[in-house]
């Protein structure tokens, strides 16, 4: 029998599945932003006001697994 598998629609959950897969493996995420602008609402009003933040730099996401640091 084959396994179907559902395929990734959206970025964020290509990035969900890649951490799930990386967890407790001693892997590092990171995303580096330049000049990165997101329009941020107030509520989800449809005239809600909106704020412009903007990113430059670097996000790292590290994991590590617990049981494997203490083997006896």
């Amino acid at each position: 029998m084959t396994q179907k598998t559902a395929d990734t629609q959206t970025w964020p959950d290509l990035a969900i599945g890649l951490y799930d897969k990386l967890t407790g493996r001693g892997a590092e995420i990171t995303y580096e932003f330049q000049s990165l602008e997101v329009s941020v609402p107030s509520s989800t009003s449809p005239d809600a006001k909106h704020a412009t933040w903007r990113m430059s730099g670097t996000v790292k996401i590290r994991t590590r697994d617990e049981a494997a640091a203490v083997r006896t």
